[in-house]
């Protein structure tokens, strides 16, 4: 039965360390500003406040996506979602790879982050 829990605690602990070390630390929209070479084309986690937002969302299709703009206080960035548009307002985290030359309905954003995750704050 010793050996049991033994082999049991060190299953978990390494499945642990291993889902640990493959989730991106979240960063400051500053610290990426201040350097986006490091993080291009990188998975990147951001968490602030939606201040713009502009995009589309109809109700019962597939026919959504836009782009908003996340402040976490150190400055902004813009992400792109093929997702429904956050309001603003809204407090949100979002992970996605970082991109130069950010493109929306023909105009070009700059620096941002193409989503692949998003998380909304519970109050």
């Amino acid at each position: 039965m010793k050996k049991k829990t033994i082999v049991f605690w060190i299953g978990l602990l390494l499945t642990v360390g291993l889902l640990s070390a493959a989730c991106p630390e979240r960063k400051s929209i500053a610290d990426i500003e201040s350097n986006p070479s490091k993080y291009q084309n990188k998975d990147v986690v951001v968490a602030g406040v939606v201040r713009d937002a502009y995009g589309i969302n109809v109700p019962l299709t597939n026919i959504r996506g836009g782009i908003y703009k996340v402040d976490d206080g150190t400055g902004s960035i813009w992400v792109y979602t093929e997702k429904s548009v956050p309001s603003k307002g809204t407090e949100v985290g979002v992970k996605g790879k970082l991109q130069n030359g950010l493109n929306y309905n023909g105009k070009n954003y700059g620096l941002g982050i193409y989503e692949e995750d998003r998380r909304f704050r519970g109050k």
